[in-house]
C-alpha cells in the first residue's frame, strides 16, 4: 500500500532517539505468562501476546474485564515517562496480539464463529467480511491491538492436526476470502474506517506451505517447487497484502528442507521483493530456535533473513541480551536491525497507536454489551446456517417436522466446548463446560427451542435410549477438541478407540426409528459405518457458539415449507477409505467419495447407496495413540521381564485390552521400532495418558514413565476401587524436567512393580488432559 510521506518522517525522526537497547527491545515479543507489566516497562518490548494457554493470573477462563484491565498494565508501562525522559528516548506504545481465529475466542462471553473448515463451505466473502469486523469490534472491548489472523493455509493432507485452520483444499477459495476478512479486520485502505476505533492489525499467516507438509505432519517439510508454492500454498498472501495486511506471520515449516524462519529468499525475497509489502513479518511461537544453528534464546540467521519481530514467549530474556551483543559485534547488521524497528514503526503509526489512549479509554474499551451481543451472535448463526453440508438425506427425510418428539443423542449434542474445537478459550479447547460459554447455544438447545415453539418436545440421552418411543432421533457426535500437532493423525478413521456412536445409530436403526447425523470434525474423515448407519448425515464441521443454526436448518417451518435449504459445499473432498488421503481435486484417479464442491440441497435425490466398511490394514490407531483396540502401530511390541506375564482381555471388544500380572519385580513396556521423537509433544501442554483397571491392589511401589524416566503411581493404584476403569495422566513436561530424553524414546511406556500386581490396561496415548498446571505426578 502506498506509504504517507508524514509517517515516514516520524519514523526517521524516532529512530534518530532510540538507542540500540530501545531498537532490539522493539524486535522481541514476550507471552503475558512469562512477563509482568513491571518487567515489561524496564525493557520496553515492542509488543505482548497472549498464547493459546495464557491468560490473566493464568485463568484460562478469566472474566473479560481482567483481559482489559492487565492490556492497561502494559499501555501504562509501555507510556511511563519517567524511564525514558532522562534518556531522551521516545515513548512507544506496547502492541498486543493474539490469535482470535474464528472470533474473540479465547474470551469467556465472546462470539465464536465456526472454525474456518466450515466458513470455507460457505463460500460467502461478504459474510467473510462481516466476521472480521465482528471479530474486530469484540476484541477492541478487551483491549487487543493485533489479529494472528486470517490463516491462509491451503490443506492438502487431512491428517493435518490443523486441517479446521483452512477454508479447504483448492487455493480459489483461500483467494477469495484474503482480502474480505482482512479489511473486515482493519478496515478498507484509504478510507477514513483503516485501522481506526473498532478495528484491529490483521495477520496474514502461516507463510508459507504449512498445509502441504508431507504426511500431514505439523511442522514437516513441504516439498512442493516453487509453482507450487506459489499458485497453491502462496494463493491468499498477494490479495492479502493488496488489502493491507500489515503483518505476515512466519510458518514453522520447512520448505524443500529448510525452515522458512531461517529463508532469505522466503521472507526477503518473496514477502518483500515479489509482492511488496511494508509491514511487519513475525515468528510463531519460538520457531526460530527450530532454525539450523539456532537456539531459542539466539538466532541472529532468522533476523538477517527477514524475520522483524522474534515471538519469545518465554525466551525473551536471554534472547534480548544475545541479539544486543550480536548487533554490537556486526553479526546482525544495524541497518537490518534499524529496517526491522522502521516496519514495527510504521505499523504502529498507521494503526494510530502513537495517538490512542489506555484500552479502557478508547472508544469501544469497556463496552461491555458489544462483547457476544445479540448482533454479532446473529452473524455467527447465520454463518453456521451456511456452513452446513448435507452428504445424505435417504427418502427426503429432512427437514423434519418441529411438532414431531425428537430424541437428542450422542455425547457432541449437549456440549459448546466439541461443537467449538481448539483454540477456544484455551489452545487445545479442553476442560470446559457450557458454563464457560455464557450466551451461547449448544446444538441441542437450539433443537429443544425450535420443537418447542412449533408444540413438539426434544429429550437428551447421550446414549440414545428413550422411554418413550420418538418420531426421529438426532445422534451428534465427532472429534474431540485438539490443536496444532495433537490433531495430527495416521489415517482418518473416526474414533477408532470408541465406537459408541456407532453404537448408538446402529440400535436407533434397529428399533426402525429414523435418524439423522450431525457430525463435528476438524477435517473430513472416514464415516463409512456410521453414514451407513443413519438416513441423514450432516457434516457440521465445528459451528462455535451458536449451535442454534444447526436446527434453523435442520427443521421446516410449521407449515411444512423450507426454512432455511442447505446451502454448504464440501471444500474438501470426503474418502472413500481411512487410508486415502493426500486426496485433492485435480489429482491422478481422484476418487472421493464426495467429491469437492459436493453437497445436497432438499430438492436433490440425497440417497445414498450402501458403502463398504472395510478397514485398510493398519488403520485406526491416531497420531497420539500408542495401544488402542488392541492393536499397536506397525513394528511396535509389547514387552516385559520374566515375573511379568501379559494377555488379551476384553473391554468393549474382543481383547482391545491387555492384563498385566507381576509375580515378582519387574516391568511391563511398549516398546517402539524405531524410537518415536517426542521432543515437540514435551512442549507443549501434553501428557502421557492410559486406562488401567486395578484387578489386584499391588503390594509395594509402582512406577510409570519412558525411557529409564519414571514417577509413583502407587497411591493412585491402591486408591482405585477394584473393577473400575480410570485414566491416569502424567504431563511430559514433568519426564522431561526429570531429565528424560525425548528425541528418541525406545520405551514410550513402562509400568514397574516391586511385587505382586494385577491390572488391565488400554488405551495408552499422548494427547492434552486438564491438569493442573503446577503439579507433576503424584506417589
Amino acid at each position: 500500500m502506498p506509504r504517507d510521506p508524514a509517517i515516514e518522517r516520524r519514523i526517521d525522526a524516532l529512530l534518530a532517539r532510540m538507542s540500540l537497547e530501545r531498537k532490539v527491545a522493539q524486535v522481541i515479543q514476550p507471552d503475558i505468562a512469562s512477563i509482568t507489566p513491571e518487567e515489561y516497562r524496564r525493557y520496553r518490548f515492542g509488543s505482548i501476546l497472549a498464547g493459546g494457554n495464557s491468560s490473566p493470573g493464568g485463568d484460562e477462563t478469566a472474566p473479560a474485564r481482567l483481559w482489559l484491565a492487565l492490556a492497561d498494565r502494559f499501555w501504562d508501562a509501555s507510556m511511563d515517562a519517567t524511564l525514558d525522559a532522562s534518556r531522551g528516548e521516545p515513548l512507544i506504545p506496547v502492541m498486543w496480539g493474539i490469535d482470535a481465529v474464528h472470533g474473540h475466542a479465547n474470551i469467556v462471553g465472546a462470539t465464536i464463529f465456526p472454525q474456518n473448515i466450515g466458513l470455507g463451505a460457505m463460500r460467502d466473502p461478504e459474510l467473510m467480511r462481516r466476521i472480521g469486523q465482528v471479530t474486530a469490534v469484540e476484541m477492541s472491548v478487551t483491549g487487543m491491538d493485533w489479529d494472528f489472523s486470517p490463516t491462509l493455509a491451503v490443506v492438502r493432507d487431512d491428517r493435518w492436526g490443523r486441517t479446521y485452520e483452512g477454508f479447504g483444499e483448492d487455493p480459489e477459495i483461500v483467494r477469495s476470502y484474503a482480502g474480505p476478512l482482512v479489511e473486515g479486520l482493519q478496515g478498507r485502505p484509504g478510507t477514513p474506517e483503516f485501522l481506526g476505533p473498532g478495528h484491529v492489525i490483521a495477520t496474514a499467516k502461516h507463510f508459507v506451505g504449512d498445509g502441504g507438509t508431507a504426511g500431514g505432519h505439523d511442522q514437516g517439510d513441504n516439498p512442493s517447487d516453487p509453482v507450487q508454492l506459489r499458485d497453491i500454498h502462496g494463493a491468499g498472501y498477494p490479495p492479502a497484502v493488496e488489502a493491507g495486511v500489515q503483518a505476515i506471520m512466519a510458518s514453522f515449516s520447512r520448505v524443500r528442507g529448510q525452515k522458512v524462519h531461517g529463508s532469505r529468499e522466503l521472507l526477503t525475497g518473496v514477502i518483500r521483493e515479489q509482492m511488496g509489502f511494508d509491514g511487519l513479518v513475525v515468528g510463531d511461537w519460538n520457531a526460530h530456535g527450530q532454525v539450523d544453528g539456532c537456539t531459542n534464546v539466539s538466532c541472529p540467521a532468522a533476523f538477517n533473513a527477514g524475520l522483524d519481530i522474534f515471538m519469545a514467549p518465554d525466551s525473551w530474556r536471554e534472547l534480548y541480551a544475545n541479539t544486543v551483543g550480536q548487533v554490537r559485534d556486526g553479526t546482525i547488521p544495524m541497518a537490518r536491525l534499524d529496517e526491522a524497528v522502521r516496519r514495527i514503526l510504521r505499523v504502529k503509526l498507521r494503526a494510530g497507536l502513537f495517538e490512542e489512549v489506555r484500552p479502557s479509554q478508547r472508544p469501544y474499551g469497556g463496552h461491555w454489551d458489544q462483547l457476544g451481543s445479540a448482533e454479532h451472535r446473529a452473524v455467527a448463526r447465520q454463518a453456521v446456517r451456511e456452513s452446513l453440508v448435507l452428504l445424505k438425506n435417504d427418502n427426503h427425510l429432512l427437514p423434519l417436522r418441529p411438532g414431531a418428539r425428537v430424541l437428542v443423542a450422542g455425547n457432541s449434542a449437549d456440549d459448546i466446548s466439541r461443537q467449538s474445537g481448539g483454540w477456544t478459550i484455551s489452545w487445545q479447547g479442553t476442560g470446559l463446560s457450557n458454563a464457560n460459554f455464557p450466551g451461547g447455544t449448544s446444538i441441542f438447545a437450539g433443537i429443544r427451542d425450535t420443537v418447542a415453539a412449533a408444540g413438539g418436545s426434544a429429550s437428551l440421552s447421550a446414549d440414545g435410549r428413550y422411554a418413550t418411543r420418538p418420531d426421529v432421533a438426532i445422534v451428534v457426535f465427532g472429534e474431540e477438541p485438539y490443536a496444532e500437532f495433537v490433531g495430527d493423525r495416521r489415517d482418518l478413521e473416526f474414533s477408532p478407540a470408541d465406537k459408541s456412536a456407532l453404537e448408538t445409530l446402529r440400535r436407533l436403526r434397529a428399533d426402525h426409528i429414523p435418524t439423522v447425523s450431525v457430525f463435528l470434525s476438524g477435517r473430513p474423515m472416514w464415516v463409512n459405518p456410521e453414514l451407513n448407519a443413519s438416513d441423514a448425515f450432516v457434516a457440521a464441521f465445528l459451528p462455535g457458539s451458536e449451535g442454534g443454526g444447526v436446527a434453523d436448518v435442520l427443521f421446516a417451518n410449521r407449515d411444512g415449507s423450507v426454512r432455511n435449504d442447505f446451502r454448504g459445499r464440501l471444500s474438501y473432498s470426503w474418502p472413500r477409505r481411512a487410508d486415502q488421503t493426500p486426496l485433492n481435486r485435480g489429482d491422478a484417479h481422484y476418487d472421493p467419495l464426495f467429491a469437492y464442491g459436493y453437497g445436497l440441497r432438499y430438492a436433490d435425490n440425497g440417497n445414498v447407496p450402501q458403502l463398504s466398511e472395510e478397514r485398510p490394514d493398519g488403520a485406526g490407531l491416531g497420531e497420539g495413540l500408542f495401544f488402542s483396540r488392541g492393536a499397536l502401530p506397525q513394528g511396535w511390541r509389547f514387552g516385559s521381564d520374566p515375573a511379568v506375564r501379559i494377555a488379551g482381555v476384553d473391554r468393549r471388544a474382543q481383547e482391545d485390552a491387555r492384563t498385566i500380572a507381576w509375580s515378582g519385580p519387574g516391568s511391563a513396556y511398549i516398546e517402539a521400532a524405531p524410537a518415536t521423537d517426542l521432543s515437540r509433544e514435551a512442549t507443549g501442554e501434553l501428557s502421557l495418558m492410559f486406562d488401567y483397571r486395578v484387578d489386584q491392589a499391588p503390594s509395594g511401589p509402582v512406577s510409570v514413565g519412558m525411557n529409564g524416566n519414571s514417577f509413583p503411581i502407587t497411591g493412585a493404584l491402591r486408591a482405585a476401587p477394584a473393577g473400575e476403569w480410570r485414566t491416569y495422566v502424567l504431563p511430559l513436561r514433568c519426564l522431561a524436567r526429570a531429565g528424560a530424553t525425548m528425541n528418541a524414546v525406545a520405551r514410550p511406556f513402562v509400568l514397574t512393580a516391586s511385587g505382586p500386581l494385577r491390572l488391565s490396561l488400554s488405551d495408552v496415548r499422548i494427547a492434552s488432559a486438564a491438569i493442573n498446571q503446577d503439579r507433576c505426578a503424584q506417589p
